[in-house]
């Protein structure tokens, strides 16, 4: 299948070395001159990506992606920014507006290309996966066992494609979910809710599918503006899970795990009882797991540290009881097996 691409671009110069480049890949194209144009070809049209240039006559690209955004038959195109400049400010603006990435001009072949056969693929993938579990948990009723074990590993597949999105956390989603179904035995719970949160904190980070690399992957300590793109990652999730009506609570592990018992976590500001239990337990899971895994700019906190930074978060960032339940685990855990 040949992908299409709709190019957006005043400079006919751009255009045509754009068209050549991507139709010597294979891919079809379709150039268009100014905003006004791709959108009213958009109308009847739906690529399977658009460039698009940011400064132009006319309405501009950040306009134009807004009206593309306002469509709702039009907002899984996925939208790359052309620009030959070197405004970070912009580029956030783009991001957390919904387009998936920035190429700047003039252009490398090689790069353009890969760029855009990977945002397709990867919007196929996001697209595609709301049906796909459904499909499969449609099975479950003629052949349960073999279904179920099935979908689990569908679920940590596609966690570890997740986790792959980091450089830095191969096997996040996995461990978490371990911690969160451990905490989980220890407070009560059913065995079948325990399956359940492990199931929710394998999926908790699928959000990230949706923002882009070079932020996840940034070494360092991220800017303000960058960090509000990574905090979209529990709404993008949770519209991604949203639509698995044969497991709902998918989403709550995803939107609110984030949320801090004292109400200044993201996405909603919820405190206390109001955040779901289950997402209770997979912040505590995850802050543990984020403190005992390698970054770019540091490595594995001391399990001593990781002990004081918990209690410390007890009734802020965490659920006392579910944050004393981590503070066992820990304290039973001698030789500090539990880290990446």
């Amino acid at each position: 299948m040949s992908n299409w691409i709709l190019v957006v671009d005043d400079d006919m110069l751009n255009l045509r070395v754009a068209e050549d480049i991507l139709i010597s890949k294979g891919m079809e194209v379709t150039c268009k001159a100014s905003g006004e144009e791709a959108l009213l070809f958009l109308q009847d049209n739906k690529p399977d990506l658009v460039l698009l240039d940011i400064h132009m006559q006319g309405i501009d690209g950040l306009e134009t992606l807004k009206e593309i955004r306002k469509r709702h038959e039009l907002d899984r195109i996925p939208v790359i920014f052309l620009t030959a400049d070197e405004d970070s400010e912009t580029e956030t603006t783009g991001l957390t507006m919904g387009a998936s990435d920035f190429i700047k001009k003039p252009f490398v072949p090689e790069v353009l290309y890969v760029r855009v056969r990977n945002t397709i693929e990867l919007n196929r993938l996001q697209n595609n996966l709301s049906s796909e579990v459904i499909r499969k948990t449609a099975e479950i009723v003629k052949q349960q066992a073999r279904i179920e074990r099935m979908s689990l590993q569908i679920v940590q597949t596609l966690s570890s494609v997740i986790d792959a999105k980091d450089t830095y956390t191969e096997g996040h989603s996995e461990r978490v979910a371990e911690y969160s179904k451990e905490i989980a035995k220890r407070a009560g719970f059913s065995e079948k809710d325990q399956n359940s949160i492990y199931i929710m904190g394998l999926l908790h980070d699928v959000g990230k599918i949706g923002i882009p690399d070079s932020i996840i992957n940034k070494p360092g300590s991220l800017t303000e503006e960058e960090y509000d793109v990574i905090k979209r990652h529990p709404v993008v999730g949770a519209h991604i899970l949203k639509n698995i009506t044969e497991f709902p609570e998918l989403v709550t592990g995803a939107r609110w795990h984030h949320e801090r018992y004292d109400g200044m976590g993201y996405p909603d500001g919820f405190s206390g009882g109001n955040i779901p239990v289950e997402a209770r337990i997979i912040c505590v899971a995850d802050a543990y797991d984020a403190m005992t895994s390698r970054r770019s700019y540091r490595n594995i906190l001391t399990q001593e540290i990781v002990k004081l930074e918990i209690e410390k978060g007890k009734g802020t960032q965490f659920d006392p009881f579910f944050a004393d339940i981590m503070l066992a685990m820990i304290e039973e855990d001698k030789e500090y097996k539990m880290k990446q």
